[in-house]
């Protein structure tokens, strides 16, 4: 989503989850460093790009990569917690597992995203090395699977010009502090329709993780889970929730989640700015309707869009929890 303080570089990046999105190839350097990226900055995206099955739109990362990725992240960047908290199930929101249609929900007064506790089950999405981007570039929800091991976010945070290869997890970030472990991505799934002409209808991805060096952990078991919902009732009582790129904590804001045509839904709240693009859209505490993207990259300084989460969707999450 482009907020005030990137309105300049509209031309130059879309969504809030930075520059991804916005790449029709690699082969427009000319272009790109026109619209002021570096040369350094180009070899640093291409380095984190990999092809992967784009008519499939499937990628197997290297298990290499992803340590040294996690490796860079616990490099200076993010610390894991001494004593990590073990019981994520446990964890429940403010709102608590209650029907907000009935009870128990209010919009924000005013209609303004603010800072928030850090949850288990959400989390900041790291990039590190000479990519352009800053350290968390995209926010990410754990969502309950058979493996226990997946995580959605906005398909503009994980495929541009490429596969991204330098992802990594943070559930339940805070002021630098990983207090459930950092996680790598083993596969990422999108639509074939985000990868052949990044389809605003499709801005969705799933993504199975592990965390190096603990051989059997479940993340879903580490930090608990949002339970997907397809074909989900509009309006709904909404809450979103998500990282700015220069925070150490997250955000949130509620109001009422609404159909905005057959594809997308809306919320409108101000002040969500670039980085919280892949944070969930929540209904009845613990519920996923959604995650930030979609049109327009996500948004703009008042409204925030996600994908509606029909058919499409739901035949993407299948196969990304099958082996």
């Amino acid at each position: 989503m482009v907020s005030r303080v990137h309105e300049r570089n509209r031309g130059r990046e879309r969504g809030r989850g930075g520059r991804g999105p916005v790449f029709v190839g690699l082969l427009c350097t000319l272009a790109l460093a026109g619209l002021g990226y570096t040369a350094w900055e180009l070899r640093g995206i291409a380095a984190n790009r990999a092809d992967g099955d784009p008519a499939r739109g499937t990628y197997q990362q290297d298990p290499e990569r992803a340590d040294k990725t996690a490796a860079a992240v616990l490099d200076g960047i993010v610390r894991e917690a001494t004593e990590p908290p073990t019981d994520g199930k446990a964890f429940t929101d403010g709102a608590g597992p209650v029907n907000w249609r009935t009870a128990g929900w209010s919009p924000s007064d005013p209609l303004e995203a603010r800072p928030a506790p850090a949850e288990p089950a959400i989390g900041a999405l790291f990039s590190p090395g000479p990519d352009g981007d800053p350290d968390h570039h995209c926010s990410a929800v754990v969502v309950h699977s058979p493996g226990g091991d997946l995580i959605a976010t906005a398909a503009h945070c994980v495929y541009g010009g490429g596969f991204r290869t330098n992802l990594a997890f943070a559930p339940g970030y805070r002021d630098g502090v990983a207090p459930y472990g950092v996680w790598v991505p083993t596969r990422i799934d999108v639509d074939p329709r985000w990868t052949e002409g990044q389809d605003p209808d499709h801005d969705i991805a799933f993504l199975r993780l592990r965390r190096p060096g603990y051989p059997g952990q479940r993340l879903e078991d580490v930090t608990g889970a949002q339970t997907i919902a397809f074909r989900p009732r509009l309006p709904a009582p909404a809450r979103l929730a998500g990282y700015p790129n220069f925070s150490e904590q997250p955000l949130e804001c509620r109001n009422t989640a609404v159909a905005a045509g057959p594809t997308q839904l809306r919320l409108d709240c101000a002040d969500v700015p670039d980085g919280t693009s892949g944070g969930p859209v929540l209904t009845d505490g613990r519920t996923l309707i959604g995650v930030i993207g979609g049109r327009d990259g996500g948004g703009d300084d008042t409204t925030s869009y996600s994908i509606y989460f029909g058919d499409d969707t739901k035949a993407l999450y299948e196969r990304s929890t099958r082996p």
